[in-house]
């Protein structure tokens, strides 16, 4: 039973890297050493299937908490202080990138890796600054786009160190997001749970294959595409001559300071 309930309460945690930005719920499972048994699980489903159910059912059930608990923190904190939260945000992510920097160059990095970094954050960028000036700055919300953010979701839980939550906060869904998991919307949470574990089943192996071929390279575009999605959400439509700017200063660098400090985490458990 105590194992149970410690395997729960790691699973509120790893929920909790699905709805924060900047904190990755894959980079958690590997902080507390499940991240290979799901994995695991996840390509060969069929082997030991009952004990690994009976295993991972704590953990599941508490990430299921720890997204609805994270979801009404976040749905009144965005609506209340927006600016301030989005600039803790940013410091998250940026807490996160020597960590991504270490990870992408692991198993060696060349000049070329480098120029695939920029052409992929170049690309990034200019595609979001389409997708800005296309949808606003917010693309339309439907059933089609709600399970396109499952599916960011379920990446973030393949990919060590990929918080899939900035993009969402990019695409403007963020908030609607959160709104709808803690109101129980289920037109919402629906679509997102079917694009999750659609993508967690059908990509978990194309994943692991490329990243056994490619490793290096796939690692950079990753960090290309996070700094890309990181500028677009800095906040700039915002008065930073008052007196709300000392509380953004403040909360990017505690975001900073937490999104280091969970990558030390990760890098203590690896050792």
């Amino acid at each position: 039973m105590v194992d149970w309930i410690l395997r729960f309460i790691k699973g509120i945690f790893i929920g909790s890297g699905f709805i924060l930005p900047g904190v990755s719920g894959g980079a958690l499972a590997a902080v507390f050493g499940v991240y290979e048994r799901i994995i695991s699980f996840l390509a060969h489903i069929t082997r030991d299937f009952k004990k690994n159910v009976l295993y991972l059912f704590p953990l599941g059930l508490g990430g299921i908490t720890g997204v609805f608990l994270f979801s009404f923190v976040v749905s009144f904190l965005l609506g209340e202080y927006e600016t301030q939260i989005l600039w803790f945000f940013v410091g998250c992510i940026i807490g996160t990138v020597p960590a991504l920097w270490y990870q992408a160059g692991k198993e060696g990095r060349q000049e070329r890796h480098i120029i695939i970094l920029i052409i992929g954050f170049i690309l990034s960028l200019a595609f979001m600054l389409y997708g800005e000036r296309l949808f606003g700055g917010s693309i339309p919300q439907n059933p089609a786009t709600w399970t396109l953010a499952g599916s960011l979701i379920g990446l973030g839980v393949i990919i060590p160190g990929l918080s899939p939550s900035n993009f969402l906060v990019y695409l403007g869904m963020y908030k609607d997001m959160s709104d709808g998991i803690k109101d129980m919307n289920f037109m919402i949470i629906f679509p997102i749970v079917i694009g999750a574990i659609l993508t967690v089943l059908l990509f978990s192996k194309i994943i692991d294959y490329i990243i056994n071929k490619a490793y290096a390279g796939f690692f950079h575009v990753i960090m290309g595409v996070v700094f890309a999605s990181t500028v677009m959400i800095v906040p700039r439509n915002y008065n930073y001559m008052s007196l709300g700017t000392l509380a953004c200063i403040v909360l990017f660098i505690a975001g900073v300071g937490l999104g280091y400090w969970m990558c030390a985490l990760e890098r203590k458990y690896k050792k």
